[in-house]
C-alpha cells in the first residue's frame, strides 16, 4: 500500500484556456497524489505529446514518441476546444491499440446531458463540470490502472491463465500428441510428407 501511495501518476493536462490550465496545474501539484503534470493547450498538441501525430509529418500514426512522454497514467482534457474537440481526442486515443487503456477524464464548464453520454459511451471514464475541486483531483488516482507485470512471471501468469480458461484445449492437444506417438509409423504413412509443415 506505502509504495501504491508513493507512485508518481503522469497526468496530461488538455485545455485551450490559460486560466483553466493554471488552476487544474495548481490543484494537481498541491493534492496529496504524487502527480506529475504535462500540460499542453490543445487536442493536437496532446496527439504529439501521446505519439499520435508527429510534428514533422503533421499525420497519424500508432506508435509512440522517442522522447518517453507518452507514458501517460492518465489524461484530463477540457470539452470544447479550437481545432480538435476534448471528443475527438478521446475518440483517438481509444482508437489506437497501443494507448487505448489510458484512462481519460473530460471537463467542461457546460453540463451537457446529451456530451456526457456521448464522452462515457466513447470510453471517458468521467465527465467533470468546471470549475474543477480538489475532490474531482483526488478522485482522479481511482481511474490509473496499474501497471502492467514484466518478466518471465509475466508470461508465465499469462499462460497459466490461459490454460486455466480453456483447460480443455489444452488437454486435448496433449491427449493428440500422446495417440499420435503411439500410433507413430501408421499415421505417418498415411499423411502426405510436407517440407518443414507440422500437421496438428
Amino acid at each position: 500500500m506505502e509504495e501504491e501511495r508513493r507512485r508518481v501518476v503522469r497526468v496530461l493536462v488538455v485545455d485551450d484556456s490559460i486560466v483553466d490550465r493554471k488552476i487544474v496545474e495548481k490543484l494537481l501539484k498541491n493534492a496529496d497524489g504524487n502527480f506529475e503534470v504535462i500540460v499542453v493547450d490543445s487536442g493536437k498538441k496532446a496527439m504529439e505529446v501521446l505519439g499520435l501525430l508527429t510534428k514533422e509529418e503533421n499525420s497519424s500514426k500508432s506508435g509512440t514518441s522517442d522522447d518517453g512522454h507518452n507514458k501517460i497514467d492518465i489524461i484530463l482534457t477540457d470539452y470544447c476546444m479550437p481545432g480538435m474537440s476534448g471528443y475527438d481526442l478521446l475518440k483517438a486515443v481509444k482508437g489506437s491499440d497501443c494507448l487505448k487503456s489510458i484512462p481519460i477524464v473530460i471537463m467542461s464548464s457546460e453540463n451537457d446531458p446529451r456530451r456526457i453520454t456521448r464522452c462515457e459511451a466513447s470510453g471517458a471514464e468521467e465527465f467533470i463540470s468546471k470549475p474543477l475541486k480538489t475532490a474531482d483531483i483526488i478522485r482522479l488516482k481511482t481511474y490509473v490502472r496499474p501497471p502492467p507485470e514484466e518478466g518471465p512471471d509475466a508470461s508465465y501468469s499469462a499462460s497459466a491463465v490461459a490454460s486455466m480458461e480453456n483447460p480443455k484445449s489444452a488437454g486435448t492437444k496433449r491427449k493428440r500428441s500422446i495417440e499420435e506417438d503411439m500410433n507413430g509409423s501408421s499415421d505417418r504413412q498415411s499423411r502426405p510428407r510436407l517440407a518443414r509443415v507440422t500437421v496438428v
